[in-house]
């Protein structure tokens, strides 16, 4: 592997304090500093925009379980193909899951792991969404709140998927690449 992160050359900013904490705190937790914050250091105003959404997408009060949020991390992830994600949700989704098997389902095809009705309402959404955006119906969210969703379960649904949508397209554009440790994480 190249120790490169992205594709760009773009100098680090002088860390603050608190990005240095918070890359402590990374390393303590994960045992690595992901390398798409890594990758955003080069502004702290940005790095600041991405941990804040990321953190309340995925860490913060939700009736979806963050099993369930990574796995639209990466379901999505798998209709982008991006590389960046896939290996570092699939790794928390394995580890989340406790089972490498479908967390290797959720990155092939989560078609074809052994899903409950309402977590393939979840990713058939969060799938359409990303595929064809313009043709969300009321319908669909009819479909989410049959298999049990709320409305705001729906909106957190829709914001997790749109969110890494956007990580995806930035990932593939400076063709980030994943910290080397996920690709043996929880297996």
């Amino acid at each position: 592997m190249t120790d490169k992160i992205t594709a760009l050359d773009l100098a680090p900013a002088e860390r603050s304090e608190a990005t240095k904490a918070y890359f402590a705190k990374c390393e303590e937790k994960l045992g690595l500093v992901p390398n798409v914050l890594l990758a955003y250091a080069f502004d702290e105003t940005k790095l600041r925009a991405f941990t804040d959404m990321y953190n309340e997408l995925m860490l913060g009060q939700s009736g979806l379980s963050k099993l369930e949020r990574e796995m639209i991390a990466v379901a999505v992830s798998s209709i982008n193909h991006c590389y960046y994600c896939l290996a570092a949700h699939g790794a928390a989704v394995r580890q989340l899951s406790g089972d490498s098997a479908f967390g290797e389902m959720m990155v092939m095809n989560f078609r074809a792991a052994d899903l409950s009705a309402r977590q393939k309402a979840m990713l058939e959404f969060a799938v359409k969404l990303t595929e064809q955006p313009a043709k969300i119906v009321e319908a669909d969210r009819a479909a989410l709140r049959e298999a049990g969703f709320s409305d705001r379960d729906i909106w957190d649904i829709a914001s997790t998927a749109a969110f890494f949508n956007m990580s995806n397209r930035v990932a593939a554009a400076v063709d980030m690449r994943p910290n080397d440790e996920y690709h043996a994480m929880a297996r």
